[in-house]
């Protein structure tokens, strides 16, 4: 069915820091030429990080699109389109909980909005946590570390208090894998 697709054009609209947006001319099945809003990112990684306590880190830190403050897992954008996301991901751990990964499994891909973004994310599992002396924030950042058991974490997907897709799924594979003697 895709071959009855064609994207006939892609206008840049705004380049921006983290996103391109696009407006796409786009050919439908039944011969229809429509517009659709594309947004282009480079891609993120993330990381569920488990200690050996089996407590999972988590990041509290304002978020302006909700204009709320969330808890999610350790996250951020690619430095480039090639950079290895477990690289990244790695990274991200350290910078914004001061701890580094003695040992990293991918976990799961996901794309967070497909109707429009083609976001990918890619989450790894990390153990054998080390703690170095401090977080490495950029000067946008203020995060607070907290380490929750799993269980605490699941009850907040199911009351609504976590809605971050790439938690929600971390959290849940993570929960299953271990149900099913995966990990």
């Amino acid at each position: 069915m895709s071959e009855e697709f064609k994207r006939l054009e892609r206008t840049l609209v705004h380049n921006g820091k983290i996103i391109d947006y696009y407006q796409d001319t786009v050919q439908v099945p039944n011969g229809n030429v429509v517009k659709w809003d594309f947004i282009g990112h480079k891609g993120a990684a993330a990381m569920l990080a488990v200690r050996e306590d089996g407590k999972l880190l988590m990041v509290r830190q304002w978020r302006n699109a909700l204009d709320r403050y969330t808890l999610e897992i350790p996250a951020g954008g690619l430095n480039s389109i090639d950079e290895p996301t477990e690289t990244a991901a790695i990274r991200e751990l350290e910078e914004e909980t001061g701890y580094i990964a003695g040992k990293v499994q991918f976990l799961l891909s996901i794309y967070t909005t497909v109707a429009f973004c083609n976001e990918k994310i890619d989450i790894y599992l990390a153990r054998d946590l080390k703690r170095q002396e401090s977080q490495h924030l950029d000067e946008d950042e203020f995060i607070d570390v907290k380490a929750c058991d799993l269980e605490e974490l699941v009850q907040m997907i199911y009351d609504g208090k976590i809605e971050d897709s790439k938690t929600v799924s971390a959290i849940m594979t993570y929960k299953s894998f271990l149900t099913d003697g995966k990990l």
